[in-house]
């Protein structure tokens, strides 16, 4: 195998699909039965859907579960979903809800090994192993993402620096001094790391930078080719969530064509947002997840709100787990301006794609009279904010045209000069809606 599609656990990544059918089915029909036993609300929930664990006898019979949603976390906080009791619970991490309380989810030891497992084929996915030096500026602490990779980089013999978020200059030193050859973070991060690198004058030759492994929020295409000539690094998606174990959920390999799914831990399946019903393969729709080897606080059916698309072809870096196409939107965070909807990533692909325009924007929506506004707020280079009120006049009708073009809403432009938009450290963010409810 060449070293740029290395493979962590060939065994489970490379299983032909009829033997990982058969062990996702024994792996679902045990996960059933342990939250049937021990779950009150699923064990109600699955009462009323009139399903029990022993109805379930291969892998499409896992569409008589009923779904779980995030207000699930909320309803039943902190440990009401918790499926073994507490002095088998080993960590517990949490993440900062939209309302109200945060969503917890608990791990066991093995829950902490199975996710460490998932981790350590991210990081091998991403290209580097051991004799590699992985720095990690993810958020630590209640965040998943800091400690899931730091377990992964560490489970492959990696040297890990655990930086963590935020003084990019400090971060920029480290991987000059210690030789960093992998950046673990948020995408808009990496920009923003890459940008000051290049305002600081360095070249790209003093770091050994190979790899990058990036995720928590979505990103484009575009937007991954102007981190890769910044930083100098093959850029890899990675994708994942705390409630079901965190980041390590499906990664990319070198291919850089769809991420796969752990498969052996994770069932992934594909509905309709309105009706729930399974779709097709290749057919855009709401991603749901079933973690099927998680213990402390296993999740069935639980609806991601994340749209993507499901691809069951063999890869050519030889895994035969499916893969996700790169994220197109959430559900839950999709705007509807004037009756048209509308994703902050469309917008994006739209303006990295335009010359003279930083990859950095915020989508500020309001309200006149009875209709909503949309006013698109984008950075310019310096060159281009330096030029002439006629040009910059020109551009924000070119980006208004392409925005009507592509995502079929209206909106009015206004262009800020560099470092207007604020940077973000973590997940960025990308719209303020100023809608009255």
């Amino acid at each position: 195998m060449e070293t740029r599609y290395r493979i962590w656990n060939p065994a489970m990544e490379c299983m032909d699909r009829p033997r990982l059918a058969e062990l996702q089915a024994e792996r679902l029909r045990a996960t059933a039965e342990h939250v049937y036993n021990r779950v009150e609300p699923l064990r109600q929930r699955m009462d009323s859907a009139g399903v029990r664990p022993d109805h379930i006898k291969r892998v499409a019979d896992i569409r008589h579960l009923p779904f779980m949603e995030k207000t699930d976390l909320r309803d039943f906080y902190p440990f009401g979903l918790f499926a073994v009791p507490m002095d088998q619970i080993v960590r517990l991490h949490a993440t900062s809800g939209t309302t109200g309380k945060p969503t917890v989810t608990g791990y066991t030891g093995q829950d902490l090994d199975h996710w460490t497992e998932m981790m350590a084929r991210t990081v091998t996915a991403g290209g580097a192993g051991a004799g590699d030096i992985i720095q990690i500026a993810y958020g630590y602490g209640m965040f998943t993402g800091g400690l899931g990779v730091h377990q992964g980089a560490t489970r492959v013999g990696a040297a890990v620096a655990p930086t963590s978020s935020g003084n990019t200059e400090r971060q920029i030193m480290f991987m000059r001094d210690f030789g960093t050859t992998m950046l673990a973070c948020t995408p808009s991060y990496a920009l923003h790391i890459g940008e000051t690198i290049r305002e600081l004058g360095i070249p790209l030759s003093e770091l050994k930078l190979k790899y990058g492994i990036f995720g928590a929020e979505p990103w484009t295409a575009q937007m991954r080719v102007e981190i890769e000539k910044l930083l100098g690094v093959r850029a890899i998606d990675i994708y994942g969530m705390a409630e079901i174990c965190g980041p390590g959920v499906a990664t990319e390999c070198y291919a850089q064509d769809g991420m796969h799914i752990a498969e052996d831990h994770v069932i992934p399946e594909i509905i309709d947002q309105v009706t729930g019903e399974p779709l097709p393969y290749g057919q855009a729709g709401e991603l749901v997840l079933t973690a099927i080897t998680k213990r402390g606080m296993p999740m069935i059916r639980y609806r991601t709100h994340d749209i993507a698309t499901l691809n069951p072809e063999p890869c050519v870096c030889g895994r035969t787990h499916m893969r996700i196409t790169r994220l197109t939107g959430r559900t839950d965070d999709m705007l509807i301006i004037r009756g048209v909807n509308v994703f902050p990533s469309q917008i994006e692909a739209v303006l990295v794609g335009i010359h003279g325009v930083a990859p950095h924007y915020m989508l500020v929506v309001g309200r006149e009279g009875a209709l909503d506004t949309l006013e698109v707020q984008v950075e310019v280079t310096e060159a281009m904010f330096s030029d002439e009120v006629r040009r910059l006049e020109a551009l924000e009708r070119e980006i208004s045209a392409k925005i009507l073009s592509v995502v079929g809403v209206s909106a009015r432009v206004r262009l800020v000069g560099p470092r207007q938009i604020g940077r973000s450290e973590g997940k960025a963010q990308r719209v303020r809606d100023n809608r009255k409810p």
